[in-house]
């Protein structure tokens, strides 16, 4: 049984979630920034990431663009505008390898407003952990539930370019206009809008040579190598524009027996009925189906997005599943507990789930590419899901108006070999 199957109610037959579903498009919805495939555009567009962030770590080759999402959080980070970012390899070799999918966050300092209090909060006060309100205000200011004024930091919607106003039914990726620093009052009206819509050991904080430098890269970007031309990239995906929705989980409805039926037991060979139960649960996946038949409830999402949420995972036993699997009490999985992300290796930092892309983007991304590119060695995706994990704290460089590079954790969950 789906976790929610009890929770948030909204009539016998169908239940909300809080997760946000993206869906792809050919025409745009709402927002211009937000999209699956083709190329890239940055924040600032004589600022573009450090070289090297363009190329495949196991063939050093130019990657193409999955994903770019506006990632504007204003309840959270109402000082910084964020950009999310989704690179793959589509070369054959490089397929199931580390380093093949890799995720950046582009982020800078708009004004120097007090930072907000709330992840103070969640510290000192452990009964207030994870409580619901900020989840639900993210997802009003990602896809705008309520009309309301917007600024550069309150943007009602990170996957909607619409700068001036945002009104309900807005696309949750939208891009603003830079405008002034926000008041305290915008942003606590795009919190309460935005809620209606919208997902090993770690290195000691910025205490070792390797995380200084770490963080020394990105905005050192004038001596690294400059990011490669568009000739130098394979031909990219089609470009798709994002819409979306929140998710909504019908209730299968119960089986019941006629009263005329009479059940009787199984005749059981071997040691018994517990060996049967056993041999059939041994050819499920647990993971894998619950998987399954939540994305069979919505099958055209393509992402899923909910900060600080659940990734919904497609296995338990690899290693991100091992890493991410929440605990069991009693056979039964809960949402409450969790493995954990690598911590941000250039200010030390929990890392938080943000989306993750389904199984439905790489169809969308592939249709009609038959022939085109790599040829041969353009093979094909072969991952399940992709999760992307980002700094808790948005590390940011501290002046206003400079852009930081930050490389994020891609967690990839790849196809089961048959």
């Amino acid at each position: 049984m789906d976790p929610y199957d009890s929770d948030s109610s909204i009539d016998e037959d169908f239940t909300d979630t809080g997760v946000l579903l993206g869906y792809s498009a050919e025409e745009i919805i709402e927002d211009t920034v937000s999209h699956l495939g083709g190329l890239p555009a940055w924040l600032d567009e004589k600022t573009p990431p450090p070289g090297d962030f363009a190329n495949c770590k196991v063939c050093n080759s130019p990657m193409l663009l999955l994903l770019e999402l506006h990632g504007d959080l204003p309840d959270h980070f109402p000082n910084d505008e964020r950009r999310l970012y989704m690179f793959g390899c589509p070369r054959k070799p490089c397929n199931r390898k580390p380093g093949s999918i890799r995720a950046y966050r582009a982020a800078r300092k708009v004004s120097l407003g007090a930072a907000p209090k709330q992840e103070e909060e969640k510290e000192t006060k452990p009964e207030e952990v994870a409580p619901q309100q900020p989840k639900q205000d993210l997802g009003a200011s990602l896809f705008g539930a309520t009309s309301l004024t917007s600024s550069v930091s309150a943007n009602t919607n990170p996957f909607s370019s619409n700068a001036g106003s945002s009104s309900a039914g807005d696309n949750p990726f939208a891009t603003p206009k830079p405008s002034a620093a926000p008041a305290q009052t915008s942003t606590t009206k795009l919190a309460e809008s935005f809620a209606d819509k919208v997902r090993l050991s770690s290195p000691e904080p910025s205490t070792s040579p390797a995380v200084t430098a770490l963080k020394a890269t990105p905005e050192s970007a004038g001596s690294l190598a400059p990011w490669p031309a568009q000739s130098a990239f394979p031909t990219p995906y089609q470009n798709y524009y994002l819409d979306a929705e929140y998710e909504t989980l019908s209730r299968p409805s119960t089986p019941t027996v006629p009263d005329n039926v009479q059940m009787e037991p199984m005749e059981e060979e071997g040691s018994g009925g517990a060996d049967i139960k056993d041999a059939f649960e041994s050819e499920l996946d647990k993971a894998f189906m619950k998987f399954s038949t939540r994305l069979a409830h919505n099958p055209e999402q393509v992402l899923r997005y909910e900060y600080r949420g659940t990734a919904l995972l497609s296995s338990y036993a690899d290693e991100v599943g091992k890493r991410l699997h929440p605990e069991h009490s009693a056979g039964r999985v809960t949402t409450t507990g969790g493995g954990h992300m690598p911590r941000c290796e250039y200010c030390g930092a929990e890392r938080v789930f943000e989306f993750q892309l389904v199984p439905h983007a790489i169809s969308v991304l592939e249709d009609g590419r038959e022939g085109v590119g790599l040829g041969k060695d353009d093979s094909g995706m072969e991952w399940s899901t992709i999760i992307m994990g980002v700094c808790a704290k948005d590390c940011t460089p501290e002046a206003i108006g400079q852009i930081g590079w930050r490389e994020e954790w891609a967690g990839v969950q790849w196809e089961e070999l048959k």
